[in-house]
């Protein structure tokens, strides 16, 4: 248990450039209060304990802003960062390695039973806001971009942005896990440029046409 807390610890340095202390550390990351906490109820979750799993959980939330299912099962080394708003489903299955930033959610789509909640695979990365729903996998090494909300399955080293989220990189070089939030392909504002080119171009058509109507009626009336 204390071999898994001091990685726990060293992961927020690994990730987080602004953790100067393991006292500042243990004290004041929510993240890191999150996942502890989220393992105790997991714990009592599996041992068929789901009320106190529940109540701890809840606690969980209160404190920290960071709502994770006592069934959600999480691999080791993972970050959440900042993590206000973040939601974790029962069903989420969580890989090694793997980041995710706050106002993410591993969510269902219904009210189906079984496994309803995404699988993330080891080293993947949810950015800011991202929306990840229904039993889908994100691949290892994969990137969602900000604000994404991702419905299907994103296959390993790969880069997903958008509303629906679309691969826009994939099977490339082995991806850096820094992700840069400001400077991604952003697939929907390029169909939306295109619509508008599109719209101006029959603009002008129909104008021109009008204007050649109006010019062969002042002719018959000449």
């Amino acid at each position: 248990m204390i071999k898994r807390m001091k990685e726990d610890i060293a992961t927020v340095f690994d990730q987080d450039p602004a953790a100067r202390s393991s006292l500042e550390v243990i004290l004041t990351y929510s993240g890191l209060h999150a996942i502890w906490a989220h393992r105790i109820a997991h714990v009592l979750f599996k041992r068929n304990m789901f009320f106190m799993a529940r109540v701890i959980s809840q606690m969980n939330r209160f404190f920290t802003g960071i709502e994770i299912h006592p069934g959600a099962k999480i691999g080791r080394r993972f970050f959440i960062d900042h993590g206000m708003g973040v939601v974790i489903g029962e069903t989420c299955e969580i890989g090694n390695n793997v980041t995710v930033f706050q106002g993410v959610t591993l969510g269902g789509t219904g009210k189906e039973k079984g496994k309803r909640h995404p699988t993330i695979e080891d080293f993947a990365l949810i950015a800011t806001g991202a929306k990840v729903l229904g039993n889908i996998v994100i691949g290892e090494n994969s990137k969602v971009g900000a604000g994404s909300v991702v419905l299907k399955n994103v296959p390993p080293n790969s880069t997903v942005v958008g509303i629906p989220g679309r691969v826009v990189i994939q099977n490339g070089i082995k991806m850096n896990r820094k992700l840069d939030h400001n400077n991604l392909p952003d697939p929907v504002s390029d169909r939306c440029s295109e619509m508008e080119n599109e719209i101006s171009k029959l603009q002008a058509e129909l104008e021109s046409l009008i204007g050649k109507g109006e010019q062969e009626d002042g002719n018959q009336n000449l």
